[in-house]
């Protein structure tokens, strides 16, 4: 995913679904298309999360701590 909407939430009671939910609710309010890949911090995967509703949750350790990187997969040709 090289476009896509970063989310911040550093809320340590709030949930990672939780803040998926919120960050794709957001995204599909402002762009008109529902998010399905969201891209975080493997400090942020305290539970394991493989998907939140559509929204596929992966680690990457380019994303920072209380960040959410969410959007739509490229397809792959």
């Amino acid at each position: 995913m090289n476009v896509g909407m970063l989310w911040f939430d550093n809320d340590p009671k709030l949930p990672l679904n939780s803040k998926v939910e919120k960050a794709a609710t957001f995204y599909q309010r402002k762009y008109g298309h529902v998010p399905d890949t969201c891209l975080v911090h493997p400090s942020m995967l305290t539970e394991p999360v493989s998907a939140v509703g559509r929204v596929t949750v992966r680690s990457n350790r380019a994303i920072l701590p209380g960040h959410l990187w969410i959007g739509v997969e490229e397809n792959q040709a």
